[in-house]
């Protein structure tokens, strides 16, 4: 019994959360459900500033980023958290993260 129950919990989990992949440039990046975080930034420091990226998109996207990756197509600071945002969904990048 308790097996199908951690079964159920995966697929639950799995359900809400793509996987991780790695993009051209080597960071990674996951889409999961709007309110949850990628596996690579749900603790800690990065677990606040990941979910401030994404409850404060105005506040971040008039910044410019700090690192030089306005070469690889980041629009401002908040490209560096978030790639995407699909209905229901946002895919993160483990760029402000490494």
């Amino acid at each position: 019994m308790l097996g199908l129950a951690a079964g159920g919990v995966a697929w639950r989990l799995g359900a809400e959360a793509q996987p991780v992949t790695v993009d051209s440039i080597g960071d990674q990046n996951q889409t999961v459900a709007r309110g949850r975080l990628p596996v690579f930034a749900a603790q800690g420091d990065a677990a606040r500033l990941y979910a401030f990226a994404v409850d404060n998109p105005d506040t971040l996207t008039w910044m410019p980023c700090t690192c030089g990756c306005g070469s690889l197509g980041h629009t401002s600071n908040r490209s560096c958290y978030v790639k995407d945002e699909p209905p229901g969904h946002v895919t993160f990048t483990s760029h402000a993260a490494t």
